[in-house]
């Protein structure tokens, strides 16, 4: 994400975006339906299955745990928010 925010600042995440190399510990760039759609989020990995990740949505709260699937951009129910 090069050339983001006020004089060409450069994102300071960086993301993996390879579902098939996905880690924990990794950070992601996850998506939510409903009406946080379209709204980019950022979390980290910390459990990696074959057909879902589990994303920690914010370092300071551990109960902020959400489900998302396992793509590039994983999605998280808007009911898990």
């Amino acid at each position: 994400m090069q050339g983001m925010g006020e004089s060409g600042e450069d994102c300071p995440f960086e993301f993996n975006f390879d579902e098939k190399t996905f880690k924990v510990g990794d950070t992601v760039s996850y998506r939510v339906n409903g009406s946080l759609e379209g709204f980019p989020f950022v979390g980290t990995l910390i459990e990696v299955h074959d057909d879902h990740v589990i994303i920690e949505g914010d370092a300071n709260d551990p109960e902020s745990r959400y489900r998302g699937t396992r793509e590039s951009r994983p999605l998280v129910e808007f009911s898990e928010v």
